[in-house]
């Protein structure tokens, strides 16, 4: 089993990014907060590679929940434009 990926073919950062995601927050920038804190990510780059994350077989192999949340609301969010 490869270390690096804990199994689930993902990087760290990815991991900690569908981690980061599963996490409530309490108020207004405080998850911009955590993803420039926790991750070293500016805001737009953590969105970016969270989009990217939820076509990707292998982050829903690793959080199911997370990124069948996710994907619903992106597609309501699709549906409203």
């Amino acid at each position: 089993m490869d270390q690096e990926s804990g199994g689930t073919g993902l990087g760290r950062r990815e991991r900690d990014i569908l981690a980061l995601e599963g996490r409530g927050f309490p108020g207004p920038g405080a998850k911009e907060r955590a993803i420039r804190e926790e991750l070293g990510l500016a805001p737009v780059r953590y969105y970016q590679l969270l989009n990217a994350l939820l076509d990707d077989p292998r982050a829903l192999a690793h959080a199911p929940v997370t990124v069948n949340r996710l994907r619903r609301i992106r597609e309501r969010r699709r549906g409203e434009r």
